[in-house]
């Protein structure tokens, strides 16, 4: 029997509640920066520190920074909702390897993005990268999963999601000076898609389109 190449062997099944020790750090890091303002631009992903003074632990800090109130009280109840489902089916290691593998990779494609668009300067955080990538992985297993689009619009999750990266693109051709990272929100996407891809052999615009 052929053994499976390493970058798809599957992680041992635990469960230890990971989406909620995300949440509790992401608002732990929040009051800490509500604190301390100073540790914000010591640890929010700026492509010219990066870049220049070497700064790569940004590429992972700054997904643990959130710009304001709304700004973390949606990412975490997004990611709990959203988390919490693909957590219990893949098992606390895997989903932690995903959820840091694409948002690290939208960071990195942030850096290399802002670095010769001229916003090498601008500070980027938030979760949202990442869990751009966990909406995309929950409409691949629950694609026909209704949920309510800003609270009151029921839809499929993987309409959903078809909905949110059509706007992010369009946010992003008409909105370029908005202050909302969609790049690394389209960047997020592309990476849980190459990670459902390759690791899993699943191919979500296929789940989302075979009807």
């Amino acid at each position: 029997m052929n053994e499976l190449p390493v970058y798809k062997r599957p992680l041992r099944y635990r469960f230890y509640n990971a989406t909620l020790t995300l949440v509790i750090v992401n608002v732990g890091m929040y009051l800490i920066t509500m604190l301390f303002p100073q540790v914000f631009r010591y640890l929010a992903l700026i492509p010219y520190l990066v870049v220049r003074e070497r700064a790569v632990w940004q590429i992972l800090t700054y997904m643990f920074l959130h710009g304001g109130f709304w700004h973390i009280l949606l990412n975490m109840f997004v990611l709990f909702m959203f988390g919490m489902p693909l957590e219990r089916r893949w098992g606390s290691s895997e989903f932690l390897l995903y959820y840091f593998i694409t948002g690290i990779g939208a960071g990195i494609a942030t850096v290399a993005v802002n670095w010769y668009s001229g916003l090498a300067v601008v500070p980027v955080v938030g979760a949202s990268g990442a869990i751009f990538a966990v909406m995309l992985a929950f409409a691949t297993f629950y694609p026909d999963t209704r949920i309510l689009v800003s609270l009151f619009i029921p839809m499929p999750a993987r309409i959903a999601v078809l909905v949110f990266t059509g706007l992010e693109v369009v946010y992003l051709i008409s909105r370029p000076g908005s202050g909302v990272a969609h790049l690394t929100h389209l960047a997020g996407v592309v990476f849980g898609y190459l990670y459902l891809l390759i690791r899993m052999g699943i191919n979500p615009i296929r789940v989302f389109f075979r009807r």
